[in-house]
């Protein structure tokens, strides 16, 4: 049976810095692709603190030096309909992946993972936190986002496929 769609929502503590990257550049992957109209993209935080704001202003500056647009992007928390809507949430950390494993209905369970599981050859598992840390650190974890979202594109192109 053909999949007719597919939903990826990219889960980090506030939705400022590592899923609205993660975000941005999966949403360019897929149009390029060709696939826009059949995969929903969407990114979301643990934390609604930053509910309503454009991602940090750093990560915007990161993106947009590799071509990357996020202005349009707004943080949001994680909510109930997130576990039925979305095909795979994706976790930056493990203290992510408890949080949507405690949230979740059983019946959702099986589709959080850790994002960078799509990444293997970068042998990390957990996406860093940016925020306090210098401009490097943004570098470093747009670097594992792309390794990531390319290893997500395949994936998500075979269950379309399937």
């Amino acid at each position: 049976m053909v999949r007719s769609s597919f939903g990826v929502l990219f889960v980090c503590t506030g939705n400022i810095c590592r899923s609205p990257t993660a975000d941005g550049v999966f949403r360019r992957l897929v149009a390029k692709a060709g696939l826009a109209d059949r995969v929903r993209v969407d990114s979301a935080g643990i934390s609604g603190f930053h509910a309503g704001e454009a991602p940090d202003r750093r990560s915007q500056e990161t993106a947009k030096k590799r071509g990357y647009d996020l202005a349009d992007l707004r943080a949001r928390a994680v909510c109930a309909s997130d576990f039925a809507d979305f095909d795979l949430l994706l976790a930056m950390d493990r203290e992510h992946e408890r949080s949507l494993l405690q949230a979740a209905p059983d019946s959702a369970k099986n589709r959080i993972r850790m994002f960078m599981s799509f990444a293997p050859q970068m042998d990390v598992i957990e996406v860093p936190d940016p925020y306090y840390g210098g401009a490097g650190g943004f570098d470093h974890v747009l670097d594992l986002i792309e390794a990531a979202c390319t290893g997500l594109l395949s994936h998500v192109q075979s269950e379309l496929a399937d």
